[in-house]
């Protein structure tokens, strides 16, 4: 997946509005159980496993990780990671200023792992999420993969030495972290909304047009001009791969837009609308409903409220 592919999930990221941050970081010697609980809906947790081997088991299924893996669950589900053989051995925590270490008795560790969550806001983050399958697991490098060593050693250097601003650092890690997984997941995201467009390269076009001017009047034959098909070709192409009609996902680009734009100006909602595409507010109201379970205003009220408070 090249430069522009990035872009587009760049944008993505960007309007789910996402904090992330690592809960713990796990230096584990023989066996080990940890139990993660269930997230809140606005909360997706994930793993990055830098050294050794260990097993996340769900409800439905095990996961086998080995050092350079990445798994990310969005929708929070409650699952264990296993670590090592023998006598199970007490895990032990020591809770730091940016996060919490996890220990097991013994000399040396035989994982290294982060545990760690991304939070986002409602309404953007439902929308990129829900576009996720239950799990995403890559690796994203073995041995000598650069990329991965250089954020492998840039995450283990602020988790020893906890300097100020270790938090902000590490949650900036966690977006490219993000990103990186993404990137490196395309056959998993092949039958979920908005990720085969990035994949195909004439939709990718489309994609990336889109996301650059969501207000625009587009018209079929102007996508299909653009993914250079035939209009006849580029529906049935869009709607198999995709999986939904041009029209859900231009609905679908539309309203994480215009949730990021409710959430960063003080625009009035007919502007907004107007801005994603909508020359009616009572048009938008509905169709931002129905993405969001909530109206424009309600739902910038209840931003703006849970800002405030936290």
């Amino acid at each position: 997946m090249d430069g522009i592919v990035m872009d587009s999930i760049s944008h993505l990221i960007r309007l789910a509005r996402l904090e992330g941050r690592v809960d713990k970081r796990c230096l584990l010697a023989g066996r080990a159980i940890l139990t993660h609980q269930a997230r809140v809906p606005t909360e997706v947790p994930f793993h990055l496993l830098l050294a050794g081997t260990c097993t996340l088991e769900l409800a439905d299924r095990s996961i086998e990780l080995t050092a350079g893996d990445m798994v990310l669950l969005p929708r929070g589900q409650a699952h264990v990671i296993r670590s090592g053989t023998g006598r199970r051995r007490v895990v032990r925590e020591e809770p730091g200023v940016a996060f919490t270490t996890a220990l097991t008795s013994g000399s040396g560790s035989t994982i290294d792992l982060f545990c760690g969550h991304y939070t986002f806001s409602p309404g953007t983050g439902d929308i990129l999420f829900a576009s996720l399958p239950d799990v995403v697991h890559v690796t994203l490098g073995r041995g000598s993969n650069e990329q991965v060593l250089m954020l492998s050693a840039l995450m283990r250097g602020e988790a020893n030495q906890e300097r100020p601003g270790t938090a902000a650092i590490l949650s900036s890690l966690c977006d490219v972290l993000l990103a990186m997984t993404l990137r490196a997941a395309p056959d998993q995201l092949t039958d979920h909304a908005l990720w085969p467009a990035l994949a195909d390269e004439r939709l990718r076009t489309v994609t990336d047009a889109v996301l650059r001017d969501p207000g625009n009047a587009w018209t079929i034959t102007e996508l299909a001009e653009l993914a250079t098909m035939s209009r006849a070709t580029f529906i049935r192409h869009f709607t198999r791969e995709v999986g939904m009609t041009v029209g859900d996902f231009l609905t679908k680009i539309r309203m994480m837009t215009a949730a990021e734009l409710l959430i960063t100006t003080d625009q009035p909602v007919s502007v907004v609308a107007a801005r994603v595409g909508y020359q009616s507010e009572s048009a938008f109201g509905r169709a931002f409903r129905l993405a969001t379970a909530t109206t424009p205003a309600q739902f910038r009220r209840r931003t703006i409220a849970s800002a405030t408070s936290s």
